[in-house]
């Protein structure tokens, strides 16, 4: 905490009114022995109140005689009866003389003093006196806490929040400038940026510019009654803004398209011209007459940033691709692509039926994070008979109180129609198990199982 030794100059007040002190010593006077006394007010330099901090302050009494044998000063503590000498060191001051005495003030002698000047006439020439107070005040301990600087990370040249509150003596601190000062990372000073005024309880509150990583602080530089104080830092992590992205050239093929059949998707995801690799888009469907997009599918983008991915047409409406954004790049989603769906026209052969049984998702419940064993029966009919068949079979999830579908994997069934598969699971919700059918047979969606997923 920053220290500094200050006193308030402040005018001494007099007042009147004898005190009982013993004597001090006196220096002789020039005035003539038959006069009486003359004698001016005490002044105290620096002015009352004296504000002690963290060191000792000495304070310069004075007054002025006329026609004094002799003379006195007196001061007296707060609670004491009695007053103590100063001792004086006399100097002409024209017809008068300046009379000049010293004393050192600690925190301890805080309070209002009484002081007490006499000038003693030479002879019967009688004796006149005056009295006065004046206050020493212990310096008040200041200490800012609750600083903060918000947010903690930040894009570069974003406006942060700094605020805290300043105390003095434990109570806010009102009507006082802190100044907001900043040290960027890898160098050593702190720098001032802003400046801020306490508000009637303490609290002051600023916003400036985040243009470096770095620790900010408030500082309090102190005044002639308080002593300064520093804050805590707070660090704020500056980031370089996010780049924008674009994703151009989608596609949602073809249209129109049969009800069941596959919808193939494609298109680039790109920043600053270029081709954007590694990142996930997702692929979104909008029904004709809803308001809500609903995920779909997904696919990675390549080196070039283009992705591809497919899905069953189910009903007419709009596909669009999003992107999510990740550090250092902004989201972004595509126009948005309407398809029309038809009904099929009848397959011009024979297909056989199909059938998925006997599926079941366990164990239920599971644990969040473990494996999930699915199993099931693809089936075809024969001619009446049901018998096993091999087929890629995909599997689907729907989380509890969700009302869309989400594609999961694909697997294959055996010879014998019997298909087994694992996931984790993260959600509650249902599983199913979808046949698309192929050449020579119908699709089928198997019955759904909910599974709970418990905590660990």
């Amino acid at each position: 905490m920053l220290q500094r030794i200050r006193t308030a100059a402040i005018v001494l007040a007099m007042g009147a009114g004898g005190l009982v002190m013993a004597p001090a010593a006196s220096a002789a006077s020039a005035a003539s022995a038959t006069a009486a006394p003359a004698i001016s007010k005490v002044s105290v330099s620096p002015g009352s109140p004296i504000v002690v901090f963290d060191k000792a302050v000495t304070a310069t009494f004075s007054f002025t005689t006329k026609d004094a044998g002799s003379t006195e000063l007196q001061l007296k503590p707060p609670g004491v009866s009695a007053g103590s000498p100063v001792t004086l060191t006399a100097k002409p001051f024209g017809q008068w003389t300046k009379w000049t005495g010293t004393r050192a003030f600690e925190a301890k002698d805080a309070g209002t003093w009484s002081v007490l000047a006499l000038a003693h006439g030479s002879g019967s020439s009688g004796e006149k006196s005056v009295t006065g107070t004046f206050e020493v005040r212990k310096a008040l301990d200041t200490k800012i806490v609750d600083f903060d600087a918000d947010p903690d990370q930040v894009s570069r040249g974003d406006a942060l929040k700094v605020s805290g509150t300043l105390l003095a003596d434990g109570k806010g601190y009102a009507g006082q400038s802190v100044t907001i000062t900043f040290r960027e990372q890898g160098t050593d000073a702190y720098r001032h940026v802003a400046e801020a005024t306490t508000g009637a309880g303490g609290g002051f509150a600023a916003r400036v510019a985040a243009d470096a990583t770095g620790w900010w602080r408030a500082e309090f530089g102190g005044n002639g009654q308080a002593a300064a104080s520093v804050s805590d830092t707070d660090r704020v992590d500056v980031r370089v803004r996010d780049r924008g992205t674009a994703i151009t050239g989608f596609d949602a093929t073809p249209e129109p398209v049969d009800k069941g059949a596959v919808l193939r998707f494609d298109g680039s995801l790109r920043s600053g011209g270029h081709g954007l690799p590694g990142q996930r888009v997702a692929v979104q469907f909008k029904a004709r007459g809803s308001d809500r997009w609903e995920y779909v599918t997904s696919d990675v983008t390549g080196r070039h940033g283009r992705f591809a991915a497919s899905a069953t047409a189910a009903g007419s409406g709009w596909w669009r691709a999003v992107y999510r954004g990740t550090r250092g790049f902004d989201g972004s989603a595509s126009q948005a692509d309407w398809v029309r769906v038809v009904q099929p026209t009848p397959p011009p052969v024979e297909k056989a039926d199909t059938r998925v049984v006997a599926f079941n998702a366990y164990p239920e419940p599971v644990k969040r994070g473990k494996y999930l064993k699915v199993k099931g029966l693809l089936q075809i009919d024969d001619e009446g008979t049901w018998e096993g068949y091999a087929g890629k079979v995909a599997l689907y999830f729907k989380p509890a109180h969700s009302r869309s579908w989400q594609y999961v994997k694909t697997t294959w069934s055996s010879d014998s129609g019997k298909l087994s598969t694992k996931v984790k699971a993260w959600k509650s919700g249902s599983w199913k198990l979808v046949f698309a059918g192929d050449d020579d047979t119908w699709g089928d969606t198997g019955r759904a199982d909910y599974v709970r997923v418990v905590k660990r």
